[in-house]
């Protein structure tokens, strides 16, 4: 006779009649958390409002921790013991006013089988725009069937027609019609260059070095190697640890000369005397460390793109990565040697590097390097937060915004870009960012993807437009004052279309000298993630 402790079944629990369930994934960091707190619940009270109205009850599946103050489902382990609780047939609202960990509920969400809807308000702050993209684009590479809808207060008609859409039927339809299949490209140069820089990839390969997968929950950011390697890349696994004793060998010269590097061509530096609010020279001549180390280890292992992580880990270990990241990604940048000063590595060479770790970031990045250098235009490209926007003087402009760095090039050089104080909260160590306003000019953007288990891209076309300075600086106190932003307006593609179609909170961008060489570089990018095996959408208006 045998005594083993088997484990207590499972009971499911039941579904409680026109019942539907809250949640609210946030963030990792407890001050990012708190300082979202105030904007999260009150927008959780709108939406119960909404929901209350509508004759269901509403019922938050976890409560506000008395620890901490807040209600975010704040780890995996928690999202996973709350969707214990939750009846896996009943209706469950995602409620995103804040940047979140889509990781957090996923786990939970694989096996729920009612209906999901994540909601978001339209707004600058915290951002949850940002976060509900993430979402979505996590759950269509998980493929769990879910509804997404936003709106500043959810009191316009077509937010609320939405809502009911989704309480009578389980789901909502958007409108997607400027989004159709690449057709064939024929044998344009364009198509001739995007088809062998592509077969160049299969040939000769290339590697991509990723300082610790996985960052900020980006569950849609991680691409398994048996679906990249076809396209002819391939991962170089790499520790932040690394990064870190790698920057402790750079000397203080060096760090230096990289530094009056940047005040030589005009860079303006917001410095104070405070580490623990200000910029100051020492958190920057450890951002420049970074960079330098970046290179020689890209060096060391060949590399053809790298990735940052820093959220989390380095976070608590040194200065903001975003600087070191503005630097890799433009051309024109301080001079880096080898450890024995005998070679400048990279020479003339913009090092793309894709922030957070994304790697359908990584992969564009590559392939558009690779085709803008090979049609002689600047192939400094980097990826964006699809942020917010508003309407102005008739356009509806696009407030894109990235954690801290842009190419130079991309504000206009040097002498047009500064740095500021990361913020507190999710910098604790301070380190400043690459910032300015992009230029005006002609953009191609795209998005790797991954959806219905294979690598999909959407790309199309937009253009940067200068607003006044006052309105400038509005849409930054909105966001992130810090940050670079860019005044976007996409091409043939509405707002609520975009919010629909995208699937990532980044979008990456890359300028040409004009519409012209704009749409040539486009066909080519098109043909090139053809070539590799990546399914090709075009977005709004494209002209091929």
């Amino acid at each position: 006779m045998t005594n083993y402790a088997f484990p207590k079944a499972y009971e499911e629990p039941q579904a409680t009649e026109n019942t539907i369930y809250t949640v609210a994934s946030g963030d990792l960091r407890l001050s990012a958390n708190e300082a979202g707190w105030e904007t999260q619940r009150a927008f959780e009270e709108r939406v119960g409002e909404v929901l209350t109205e509508r004759g269901w009850s509403v019922q938050r599946a976890h409560e506000v921790d008395p620890a901490t103050g807040h209600g975010f489902i704040d780890t995996q382990r928690k999202g996973i013991e709350v969707f214990k609780r939750i009846p896996k047939d009943a209706p469950i609202v995602i409620v995103d006013a804040v940047w979140q960990y889509s990781h957090h509920v996923v786990a939970g969400l694989r096996k729920h089988r009612g209906p999901v809807l994540a909601v978001a308000n339209w707004a600058g702050g915290f951002p949850g725009l940002v976060g509900l993209l993430n979402m979505t684009a996590s759950l269509t590479k998980a493929n769990i069937e879910h509804s997404i809808l936003w709106s500043k207060d959810f009191t316009d008609d077509w937010a609320l027609g939405k809502v009911d859409e989704w309480l009578k039927t389980g789901t909502i339809v958007h409108d997607t019609s400027h989004v159709r299949d690449l057709p064939e490209l024929g044998d344009s140069e364009e198509a001739k260059l995007g088809r062998a820089i592509a077969q160049q990839l299969s040939d000769e390969q290339a590697l991509i070095g990723i300082f610790d997968e996985g960052c900020m929950g980006m569950y849609n950011a991680i691409i398994d190697d048996e679906m990249l390697n076809p396209t002819g890349i391939y991962k170089e696994r790499l520790s932040q640890s690394a990064l870190l004793a790698e920057m402790a060998k750079v000397a203080e010269d060096e760090r230096e000369s990289a530094l009056q590097w940047l005040e030589e061509r005009g860079m303006t530096f917001h410095w104070g005397d405070n580490p623990a609010e200000d910029l100051t020279r020492d958190q920057v001549l450890e951002q420049m460390a970074m960079y330098i180390a970046a290179l020689r280890i890209a060096d060391d292992y060949g590399l053809d793109a790298v990735g940052i992580q820093y959220q989390q880990g380095l976070k608590d270990q040194c200065a903001a990565s975003d600087l070191a990241e503005g630097l890799l990604n433009n051309v024109e940048r301080p001079a880096v040697f080898s450890r024995d000063g005998s070679r400048e590595l990279f020479a003339g060479e913009a090092m793309p590097h894709f922030n957070e770790v994304d790697e359908g970031v990584a992969v564009d990045a590559l392939v558009t390097n690779r085709v803008w250098k090979a049609m002689g235009l600047d192939p400094a490209n980097t990826l964006h937060d699809i942020r917010w926007g508003e309407e102005y003087d008739g356009d509806f402009v696009w407030v894109f915004e990235i954690s801290g760095a842009v190419p130079a090039s991309h504000n206009g050089g040097y002498d047009k870009s500064y740095s500021m104080r990361q913020v507190p909260w999710f910098f604790p160590h301070g380190g400043g960012t690459l910032a300015g306003v992009s230029k005006p000019g002609e953009i191609v953007f795209s998005r790797v993807f991954i959806m219905n288990d294979e690598l999909h891209a959407d790309i199309g076309r937009a253009h940067v437009v200068e607003l006044p300075e006052e309105e400038t600086q509005r849409r930054l106190n909105e966001t992130d004052k810090q940050w670079p932003i860019m005044h976007a307006v996409l091409h043939g593609i509405t707002r609520d279309q975009m919010m629909a179609r995208h699937k990532a909170n980044h979008l990456q961008v890359a300028y040409a000298d004009d519409a012209d060489s704009a749409d040539r570089a486009l066909a080519a990018k098109a043909a090139a993630f053809a070539g590799m095996g990546i399914r090709v959408h075009l977005v709004g208006d494209v002209a091929l």
